[in-house]
């Protein structure tokens, strides 16, 4: 009787043992078909998640975060929806019909809510799709309105044109521009050399008219200095008096006697310089 109990309690052990065992491997059995089969998802920073139900684009779209999606049946599709930077390069004819060559750089994000129309209706590749002809097209409408002349010298007008032409375009699409640029803006070489001669000349033209400015001014300061001269002379004649005469020649006497030392010349001309000091006791 102990016997029977002793087995007993030895297939009851037996048995729950097993049955553990079973279990750990159902656990680790579910575990791999879980792996396999993936029903999680995980939506990254600047992304959403367009949903797929047996191929078909469901209306609802997926945030950032861990997301729970049914296996077999249902696939997502990140987007991404950060700014990226477009540059095209766009060949056009402006009004005089001068070829021109520009390189057009354009920063762009899609609208986020609208991840799935995207995918649906254009696909993973709307810029070469949608974004780069047109721009080539926007280029070719405005550039066409100015001359090449105006292309130059209103340069700031005609790339506000251009972006704001674009952001209509594009808006359709559910794609937002967010900056626009002209990288790079050239005409034919004709034109170009045709451009710098005309600067050259015009700076010739300018240097020629400052030279002539200044010539002028000389000649006026001149005449000037001339006009003030002779009034000064004028002047002078007015002021001379017989007592101006008379104090400049006693000037030149004293003068005279501070250098003399007190003795007669040893050798003289003839006559013998006489300086008559009674004028002076008579002043």
């Amino acid at each position: 009787m102990e016997n029977d109990n002793v087995i007993d309690i030895i297939k009851g052990k037996a048995a729950k043992g097993f049955r553990f065992i079973k279990f750990i491997v159902l656990l680790f059995i579910a575990m791999i078909i879980l792996m396999i089969m993936n029903p999680f998802v995980m939506v990254g920073a600047g992304e959403r998640g367009v949903v797929l139900n047996f191929g078909a684009v469901q209306p609802n779209v997926l945030n950032e975060g861990l997301h729970f999606r049914i296996p077999i049946m249902q696939k997502i599709i990140k987007i991404d929806v950060k700014v990226h930077k477009s540059q095209t390069d766009a060949e056009s004819v402006s009004k005089d019909l001068q070829d021109t060559r520009s390189t057009i750089a354009v920063n762009y994000h899609i609208f986020p809510e609208k991840a799935n129309w995207i995918f649906q209706n254009i696909g993973i590749q709307y810029k070469e799709r949608i974004i780069d002809p047109a721009v080539q097209e926007v280029v070719k409408a405005i550039t066409a309105k100015y001359t090449a002349v105006e292309l130059i010298t209103q340069r700031e007008k005609v790339r506000s044109e251009i972006k704001d032409l674009l952001k209509q375009r594009l808006l359709t699409y559910n794609i937002v521009v967010d900056d626009f640029s002209i990288v790079n803006f050239s005409f034919s070489q004709q034109f170009t050399q045709a451009i710098e001669s005309k600067q050259t000349a015009e700076q010739l033209a300018l240097k020629a008219q400052r030279d002539l400015e200044r010539i002028k001014i000389e000649a006026e300061q001149k005449v000037t200095q001339a006009k003030a001269e002779a009034e000064a002379l004028r002047l002078q004649k007015e002021n001379v008096t017989p007592q101006l005469i008379k104090l400049r020649q006693i000037e030149a006497s004293l003068k005279a006697i501070e250098k003399w030392d007190g003795h007669m010349p040893k050798v003289t001309s003839g006559a013998v310089p006489f300086i008559d000091v009674k004028s002076f006791e008579k002043e």
